[in-house]
């Protein structure tokens, strides 16, 4: 059993930045991925960005390259995703996702994760 708790989302102007924390508890020995999604309103959930957990290779969408940056904390169980330059297109309810067996398709699909956070709001205003 794992469990993840996010952090960080808020009210921020246009051009702002924000920091997300996403906390996994639990049985974290087997942690392969970790990754953030997002959904806006009437919209699928989006891959954000991900971080291989031994290696720490990262992976971002087209989206968010150049402003966002994911990283970990291993000795914490911790992921963060620093957002900086926010657009109001950036709006939406950010979740953690984890990966804990062996990547057997895509890392930007949801059915790739284990577990999930319960979602935390951001929303940027013009």
């Amino acid at each position: 059993q794992v469990q993840l708790v996010e952090s960080g989302g808020g009210l921020v102007q246009a051009g702002g930045s924000l920091r997300l924390s996403c906390a996994a508890s639990g049985r974290t020995f087997s942690i392969v991925v970790m990754g953030w999604f997002r959904q806006a309103p009437g919209k699928e959930r989006e891959f954000v960005a991900a971080i291989s957990w031994n290696g720490g290779s990262t992976y971002y969408s087209d989206s968010v390259k150049g402003r966002f940056t994911i990283s970990r904390d291993n000795a914490k169980n911790t992921v963060y995703l620093q957002m900086n330059s926010l657009k109001p297109e950036d709006t939406a309810v950010y979740y953690c996702a984890l990966m804990s067996g062996p990547l057997s398709g895509w890392l930007r699909a949801r059915s790739s994760y284990d577990y999930w956070g319960q979602g935390t709001q951001v929303t940027v205003s013009s």
